[in-house]
């Protein structure tokens, strides 16, 4: 039978987990999946810039992944997603190339599987974006 390995991250996750009883990661085995992080401090506030809500988005992927023991480049896919106004067609290319980027920043190369979904309202009503992912913990070469 596999182990279940559940985590919380320090801060904003322990506050998360105490308001509404989920917690951030779970390993069973080598696979690990995340709850939706996103790009909050750890007093749960918002940067106004959208860019550094995503980059911080990304910081708390990273935390979460590691109450579990994986890292960004054991990542397999990702789901995001973003605030998008309601009638809006697509995820604006500003978005894109920020996601992008960070994606060549952490995964050292990795190509991850990547659906990216535009949603109307998200756990806060301040938040744009929200990123959880699928790993496998020990995967990356």
């Amino acid at each position: 039978m596999s182990t279940v390995t559940f985590g919380v991250v320090p801060g904003y996750g322990e506050k998360l987990h105490e308001a509404l009883g989920y917690s951030s990661a779970v390993r069973v085995g080598d696979r690990v999946e995340i709850s939706g992080q996103g790009g909050v401090d750890d007093d749960l506030n918002i940067p106004d810039s959208l860019e550094d809500e995503i980059v911080q988005a990304f910081e708390n992927v990273g935390r979460a992944l590691d109450t579990v023991g994986a890292t960004w480049q054991d990542v397999i896919h990702v789901n995001s997603y973003h605030k998008v106004a309601p009638g809006e067609d697509a995820i604006s290319e500003d978005v894109n190339r920020i996601m992008a980027e960070q994606f060549r920043l952490r995964l050292d190369g990795r190509a991850p599987i990547w659906t990216e979904t535009g949603v109307t309202v998200l756990g806060l009503a301040a938040m744009r974006v929200e990123i959880r992912v699928t790993a496998i913990a020990g995967s990356r070469n």
